[in-house]
């Protein structure tokens, strides 16, 4: 393959507007490039995530996997009509999450973002997974949207969840429980 991006200052978005994959141009407030943005800030996430982590950490293949499959996504949703992504893949983010919350105890109270850095990353990513989905669906409203890439995206937030409490939980940690302001109070006392 050739040099795709030679020149990275084209000057062509001064006024407003982006290109897309398909060679249209859109107004850089559109939906779509909300969510191209949502979805690519998701994945910068993910690599800070896996910043964080040892090289060898076992959720590296993970986490590399996802990052490819959010880059794909993101070339799906500029190039109207293209679609990337496949069942497959959303059976891989099934599947890791069955296993990774099977390794957890059962959920009885609410958990606060955090517990350490890398829980707190993956907290981060979650958030901004929902951010993205919500965009595709606002986009959905007006465009054709991909149901695949909405199923995904909600899978991965809650894979982005049970990754927060695994991680959360490492090095003999633990995970921020909630307490309702009348417990916290009573608790001070």
């Amino acid at each position: 393959m050739g040099n795709r991006l030679s020149k990275i200052v084209t000057k062509t978005g001064d006024g407003g507007e982006t290109g897309l994959g398909d060679g249209s141009r859109v107004s850089k407030s559109s939906e779509r490039i909300h969510a191209i943005g949502d979805v690519d800030e998701l994945n910068s996430w993910m690599g800070l995530l896996r910043a964080e982590l040892s090289a060898d950490d076992d959720l590296q293949p993970l986490l590399h996997q996802i990052q490819h499959d959010l880059f794909d996504l993101g070339g799906e949703l500029s190039v109207p009509g293209f679609y990337a992504l496949s069942e497959e893949l959303l059976q891989d983010i099934e599947d890791n999450l069955e296993a990774l919350n099977d390794t957890l105890p059962p959920l009885k109270d609410f958990i606060l973002p955090g517990g350490n850095r890398c829980a707190a990353c993956a907290h981060m990513a979650r958030t901004v997974c929902r951010r993205a989905e919500r965009s595709l669906v606002e986009m959905a409203r007006s465009e054709t949207v991909s149901t695949l890439a909405l199923r995904y995206l909600n899978r991965l937030s809650d894979l982005l969840f049970i990754l927060a409490r695994v991680l959360a939980r490492r090095d003999n940690g633990q995970e921020v429980i909630w307490q309702s302001r009348h417990k916290r109070d009573n608790n001070a006392q």
